[in-house]
């Protein structure tokens, strides 16, 4: 190649693309640690939970804590599959430029400066191209350090991958854990205030014979509570909480109130899709109505925060507590259905953004006189 022709190829490389290529503005390595001291913040707290006074709080708050964890490292993983695709395309995109390049560069290192800056057209042409060249060597030696880094950047997101299925399977674990033991106090747990049904039987044949939920929710406030243990504080008016409920589980909302579904049907309620297993928390102090399996909603629990409303939530795989319990707001109520995800399935849903990860649903009704009203006003959808 003659000299001049390689200062042309040279101005030529530095000015078909001198954009780097551009980063993730949130970094999800440091996301991806965060999550982790997330997990082993909830361990430790899984650990203290097991010896709390109040053990049914401690482990719903470290569950918490662990759902955040594994949802906060999920999201870090997918920003970093996204990036990494991102680098890789990028790079095959740039490949003959890359290639020209390194080419130039090997070649500058192999002549002598003197020979380099020779033109065949003259002295004037001589001075010209080293104009040139001093002009443009810092960019190249920029432009090739930037993609050393942009290299190291994706050998570091290609190890970040590698290294979370540590972090998943202790955090899966420990949530599996705290899980358990809630259960168990739950089980245990005989301090809360009760509410006596007036008559049993008759809410286990309304629950038999019924063939809606608005039928069985119209029967059940028709059952009335007997008395209320003494010293039972009065509860907070519902009426006042339109709009500040937080919601009973962290998700998003998938179905609006009466929307219809895929196959037309429309129901009084909303629908939220979140990760299996989650716990779901009562989002009012109340008392409850019913528990256990009813129609095709799966397990539904029935709560009454005050007189003439009711909350329904149905789709939980497991339920908690009894009727005639009166809870506080944000005591555990149950779980979603669904089983917990192995470590692998969250970097197959990164790597391949395919949704690997079933999503599972909770059904929510609220209830005024026996009649539905829309519950996304009264949760803020943010407050979870």
């Amino acid at each position: 190649m003659k000299r001049g022709g390689l200062i042309s190829l040279i101005f030529l490389t530095f000015m078909s693309g001198t954009a780097t290529l551009a980063a993730v503005s949130e970094n999800p390595v440091f996301s991806a640690r965060r999550a982790a001291e997330e997990l082993r913040a909830a361990t430790r707290a899984l650990s203290d939970a097991r010896i709390a006074r109040d053990r049914v709080q401690a482990l719903s708050r470290t569950i918490n804590a662990y759902e955040d964890g594994l949802r906060a490292m999920r999201a870090a993983l997918r920003k970093a599959a996204i990036e990494a695709r991102s680098l890789r395309l990028e790079f095959r995109a740039k490949r003959d430029e890359v290639a020209r390049l390194l080419g130039i560069l090997q070649t500058l290192q192999r002549t002598s400066t003197p020979l380099l800056l020779l033109h065949p057209a003259g002295p004037l042409e001589t001075v010209r191209s080293g104009m040139i060249l001093s002009e443009v060597t810092p960019a190249l030696q920029q432009k090739a350090t930037d993609l050393r880094e942009q290299l190291t950047q994706l050998l570091v997101l290609q190890g970040l991958q590698k290294s979370a299925i540590a972090d998943l399977k202790k955090g899966l674990k420990g949530v599996q854990d705290a899980r358990i033991a809630l259960s168990l106090a739950m089980g245990q747990r005989t301090n809360l205030p009760r509410r006596l049904t007036s008559d049993p039987a008759r809410l286990k044949q309304l629950a038999q014979n019924s063939r809606t939920l608005s039928g069985f929710a119209n029967g059940l406030a028709d059952l009335p509570f007997d008395r209320a243990d003494a010293g039972t504080p009065r509860p907070p008016d519902f009426s006042k909480a339109r709009g500040t409920l937080p919601l009973p589980v962290y998700g998003t909302l998938l179905r609006g109130f009466n929307e219809a579904d895929a196959a037309g049907i429309r129901r009084p309620g909303i629908i939220l899709s979140a990760p299996p297993v989650s716990l779901v928390t009562s989002p009012w102090s109340a008392t409850i109505r019913y528990r256990g399996p009813l129609l095709d909603y799966g397990n539904v629990i029935i709560l009454e925060p005050s007189a003439g409303y009711l909350i329904v939530l149905a789709g939980l795989g497991q339920v908690y507590g009894e009727v005639g319990q009166i809870l506080s707001a944000g005591d555990p109520v149950g779980l979603l259905r669904g089983k917990d995800p192995s470590a692998r399935d969250f970097l197959v849903e990164a790597s391949q953004g395919s949704g690997e990860i079933r999503q599972e649903t909770l059904y929510i009704e609220i209830r005024k006189d026996r009649k539905p009203i829309d519950p996304s006003a009264w949760f803020a959808f943010n407050n979870k």
